[in-house]
């Protein structure tokens, strides 16, 4: 009786995730996906544009657009604070049961 065991092929994902060059690339990126996507479904939750956001966060157009679209933003947590608090969101950290709050 012969067991024949063919190895199963990588996926992309796989192979990505086994570089730890193109994990970081990949983690980073992921986090800029959740927050563009938090920013987009939030803003359409409250019904708010672009530019009221602006003005009630005092971010630039540009910089929440950018965020928007995805595009590479390096933002500090002052910045993202003050984007999630008209929305409704407060930023917080958390380890375990403890959890602080970033914003006011």
């Amino acid at each position: 009786m012969e067991i024949i065991m063919k190895h199963k092929k990588k996926s992309t994902f796989d192979r990505v995730m086994c570089d730890s060059e193109q994990k970081k690339k990949f983690e980073k990126e992921y986090v800029q996906f959740l927050f563009s996507e938090l920013l987009l479904e939030a803003m359409d939750e409250e019904h708010i544009s672009v530019r009221a956001l602006s003005k009630k966060s005092g971010i630039s157009t540009s910089v929440i657009q950018n965020m928007r679209s995805m595009k590479p933003t390096n933002i500090t947590i002052k910045t993202m604070a003050s984007l999630l608090k008209p929305l409704g969101y407060h930023l917080t950290a958390t380890k375990g049961r403890r959890t602080v709050k970033l914003t006011a």
